[in-house]
């Protein structure tokens, strides 16, 4: 703020003869104008703290600042007050000039200053904004400068100013001359501010929009800024040979980002081979991966190429690799170093030209801190981490990814369920730790398990995950430990169930649920493949 004007009204020495006065006057105007500008550049802000200085130093009374229509070609159009001080919100309303009507549309028009000694005696003073009536009874001047922009006439600097006052006009004229100069470069400077501005917001907008068309075509659903800026790294960094580390909870879409990430590389056209690394015993996951040769081990009867070999000139995706066995770290970064594959059994090093894309849950730098990852191998893998957000972090998603999973659901199942906007409400405010995962799972259950066509928001709370006391009142199909999350300093592995976790119903249920298909009947009930395997064939047998 200013400070107070009944202390900036009489500076100079006492005694000052009444020009060292004036100038002193003037000087502390220059001053308090500048150090307006350097706090803003706000027109509203600076021209009208202006002209309430030229009022209580100067005597340049009921200032106004006259621009025109910014859309108006040169010489035409009409022109406003936009900035004013000491004069009613109705005079600002009058002040409205044609370009060459009046005293202040000539300015307009000629970009020259005139300066009319008694308004009385002017015929083209116009007394349009205030009646002469409301004026003084002395002689009252008015002057009237040109504010230019770009060397183009874009506003006029007024005020009043009764003549009796000791001081000559032309050094009113001198200093309003260098206000308006002044005017000019903040309102260029405010344009050149806006119009960077537009820049921007433009860049901006089509950034987006050629990201959520980017995140279509990759069958990626939302248009979140998390999800928006996830997406962005992953397409800056796809045409690179680089290391991509995909973070993130379970259930973010791991995997259909690291497809993204191979669509959008140049070996879009060659494979994209994906290995979840938890879901393999870890006595297979070396033939698995790097393969082997015929009479390697009792059933080898002909040779096989791993997945490596098979993903040559392609993309690779290890998904968990947070769960791999130590010992298939060394060989794997063996194989990241020298870009060869040896086959379980065999002795021959055979090329293999690939993109390596990992996942995990995991924090693998406290893995790595606790000896169960080796430092090297995290080191290679991580050249680009990219974190995928959580659906807590990305609740605007929520809505459009639940409107999707019912579309799908309805089709795959002949079904016609919809979700009454107070249940997608609910949707979006539940904790949702599976994240995406668990939301389909949700949305899938309600689908084929609903009486209703219009799903209420105290229906939905039935399908929604609950806590361990509450699942015997529930039709859940996941299991409530699958759902539990662990303590804050704990690290993110997945929750322990025992191998009698599920009775036999209720797998069976989940596999007909899922059309025998045991990989999604396993994710539904927080399962890796082989422990639903084992459950079921260890319940069979006990039954």
């Amino acid at each position: 703020m200013p400070p107070p004007l009944t202390a900036l009204s009489h500076p100079g020495a006492p005694g000052a003869t009444p020009e060292a006065q004036w100038r002193a006057q003037e000087l502390l105007l220059m001053r308090e104008v500048m150090r307006l500008i350097g706090k803003s550049l706000a027109p509203g802000v600076v021209l009208r703290e202006m002209l309430h200085l030229m009022s209580e130093l100067l005597g340049l009374n009921r200032g106004r600042i006259v621009l025109l229509d910014a859309e108006a070609p040169d010489g035409l159009g009409m022109a406003c007050i936009c900035h004013a001080y000491g004069l009613t919100r109705a005079e600002v309303a009058r002040g409205v000039y044609a370009v060459g009507e009046g005293v202040t549309g000539r300015v307009l028009a000629t970009g020259q200053p005139i300066l009319v000694q008694d308004i009385d005696a002017e015929p083209l003073f116009l007394a349009r904004c205030v009646a002469r009536a409301q004026l003084p009874p002395d002689t009252v001047a008015f002057m009237a400068l040109p504010i230019e922009v770009n060397h183009h006439t874009v506003g006029v600097l007024a005020c009043h100013r009764i003549r009796s006052r000791r001081r000559h006009l032309n050094d009113d004229m001198a200093l309003l001359q260098i206000l308006a100069t002044l005017a000019g470069q903040i309102l260029q400077l405010h344009g050149l501010l806006q119009e960077k501005t537009r820049e921007l917001e433009t860049r901006n907008a089509l950034l987006t929009h050629a990201l959520d068309a980017a995140a279509v075509r990759y069958g990626i659903i939302g248009s979140s800024s998390a999800l928006l800026q996830a997406l962005h790294e992953l397409e800056r960094v796809a045409p690179s040979q680089a290391g991509v580390l995909l973070l993130g909870e379970s259930g973010t879409g791991k995997e259909l980002f690291a497809r993204a990430l191979h669509l959008s590389s140049p070996r879009r056209d060659a494979p994209f081979i994906k290995v979840n690394c938890a879901a393999i015993p870890d006595s297979l996951l070396e033939s698995e991966l790097f393969g082997y040769e015929r009479g390697a081990f009792t059933g080898a009867a002909s040779a096989r190429a791993g997945w490596f070999e098979q993903a040559d000139g392609g993309t690779i995706f290890l998904d968990e690799i947070g769960d791999m066995p130590l010992a298939m770290q060394t060989k794997l970064l063996r194989t990241l170093q020298e870009g060869t594959v040896v086959r379980l059994g065999g002795k021959r090093e055979v090329k293999v030209d690939v993109r390596l894309v990992t996942a995990t849950h995991r924090d693998l730098e406290a893995e790595v801190a606790r000896g169960r990852f080796r430092q090297d191998l995290y080191y290679r893998i991580s050249v680009v981490p990219i974190h995928l957000p959580s659906l807590r972090e990305r609740r605007d998603d929520i809505r459009t990814l639940a409107l999707h999973f019912v579309n799908r659901a309805n089709q795959a199942n002949q079904r016609n369920v919809n979700l009454s906007p107070a249940a997608l409400a609910r949707l979006e405010a539940h904790p949702w730790p599976g994240n995406i995962r668990e939301l389909g799972n949700v949305i899938e259950r309600l689908v084929l398990l609903t009486d209703s066509t219009m799903v209420s928001a105290a229906e939905l709370e039935r399908f929604l995950p609950r806590g361990k006391a509450q699942a015997s009142h529930m039709p859940e199909l996941s299991h409530p430990a699958a759902t539990l999350q662990p303590p804050a300093d704990a690290p993110p592995v997945r929750a322990y169930l025992p191998a009698d976790s599920h009775s036999l119903d209720e797998l069976q249920q989940v596999l007909a649920l899922h059309r025998g298909n045991q990989s999604r009947a396993a994710q539904a009930l927080g399962l890796t493949v082989r422990q639903f395997g084992y459950r079921l064939k260890k319940a069979k047998h006990g039954a």
